[in-house]
């Protein structure tokens, strides 16, 4: 049972104000068409359907960011995986607002503005002093409840997202519920057989402190990626360091290695580490090279290599369940994804309970062609799902459940 209301609990007849995530990658001015707006699209659907005037806010970039533009071309995005006109109007909460939301009939959508547009919207604060905002408090009065959807904006303390369940009655929508279940289950579940996380993208800040806030949660890590490199080092492998052109490990390194190194004296039996790894040689191909046989590093590790992938397989096969956070090479480059496409295809044939987090790692099943539904969550949560691994709090998923 969720620890918060849901649709399910949603009365009939309720004008209903929805938080989405729709932050994407703007190109040449427009969102990218991504996993947000389809999976956001239902949750709105369903709520038009049913007969709901539906209302919806939703962010894009920060304020002084490339990305910080109006959600105009957004509101076109989500009509198209809605199958339903999706009205936009360019205000958040004055005049021009109000009267778009008091002629939104039901089973009609709105999309508002862009939230951070609003001065009230930043910075993070508790619910409290975000409830009592010019901005909450002048939308509020138009709606019969407050639907939340955005979990992977949840770990954020922003008007939009803690405010409104102050005011308004409060539920979860289908993004929320599904991410939260699966989210969570790494700390919640009981798991009939070994449960398996692999490790890798390049933020090892935030992975090493996952791997080590779940400490008798997890049977085995197998790692790749920045992180992957930076215990190689800890193990004693010349890898792990920035070249001239490469400013990715030394910093998190600093800031890391007491951890790792006690991670790998303590618990090293659960980690497994790439035994080869792959780079660009100088006719521009791939190339594998034994970790043992590296004496020196002189080339970017992009991926890790074939033996390694080969060595996860049986591992992960041998799970009830595996949680994926991070791609283990650059697979957006076609010869550098055998890593992360091999290990995801490896646990899509597995019969096991799997989690794919993060969107890189979530957007590589889309380039390469693998059916989302052979796992059985992939995640739209970035930060979200790193505070949901480590056991931190989201203000956003609190403020559901106090109401509830």
């Amino acid at each position: 049972m969720a620890p918060f209301k849901t649709l399910d609990d949603l009365p009939g007849d309720a004008r209903v104000l929805v938080r989405l995530d729709l932050n994407s990658p703007i190109e040449d001015g427009r969102p990218r068409d991504n996993r947000r707006f389809k999976r956001h699209a239902a949750t709105v659907r369903e709520l038009a359907e049913r007969g709901h005037p539906v209302v919806c806010l939703a962010h894009q970039g920060r304020p002084g960011n490339d990305d910080f533009v109006s959600l105009e071309r957004h509101a076109d995005l989500l009509e198209s995986h809605v199958g339903r006109e999706v009205a936009f109007v360019a205000d958040t909460h004055g005049v021009a607002a109000h009267e778009a939301i008091e002629a939104t009939d039901p089973g009609e959508i709105l999309l508002l503005e862009n939230v951070r547009m609003a001065d009230d919207e930043l910075p993070e604060a508790d619910p409290e002093t975000k409830a009592e905002t010019e901005f909450v408090r002048s939308l509020a009065p138009y709606f019969d409840a407050y639907v939340n959807d955005a979990y992977s904006a949840a770990h954020r303390a922003h008007a939009s997202l803690v405010g409104f369940p102050r005011v308004l009655p409060a539920y979860a929508g289908r993004v929320m519920e599904a991410e939260y279940e699966a989210n969570t289950a790494i700390a919640t579940r009981e798991f009939d057989g070994q449960v398996t996380m692999i490790i890798g993208g390049t933020k090892a800040i935030d992975v090493i402190d996952v791997m080590d806030a779940l400490e008798g949660k997890v049977d085995r890590f197998l790692l790749g990626g920045v992180a992957g490199e930076l215990f190689l080092r800890a193990a004693g492998h010349p890898v792990g360091h920035d070249l001239k052109w490469m400013d990715l490990f030394d910093e998190q390194w600093d800031r890391t290695h007491e951890t790792v190194e006690t991670l790998l004296s303590e618990r090293g039996d659960e980690i497994e580490l790439a035994v080869d790894l792959a780079y660009e040689d100088e006719n521009g191909n791939r190339t594998e090279i034994d970790v043992d046989d590296v004496e020196e590093k002189t080339d970017a590790y992009l991926d890790i290599g074939s033996a390694t992938v080969d060595a996860y397989g049986p591992v992960i096969r041998d799970s009830a369940a595996v949680f994926m956070k991070g791609a283990l090479g650059v697979f957006e480059d076609e010869q550098f994804a055998d890593g992360t496409v091999g290990v995801l295809e490896t646990i899509a044939d597995t019969d096991c309970f799997s989690v794919i987090g993060g969107g890189d790692t979530s957007r590589a099943i889309e380039l390469y062609g693998l059916d989302e539904d052979d796992f059985s969550h992939v995640s739209i949560a970035g930060g979200a799902y790193i505070r949901a691994l480590t056991g931190e709090p989201l203000p956003a998923v609190e403020e559901l459940q106090r109401t509830a």
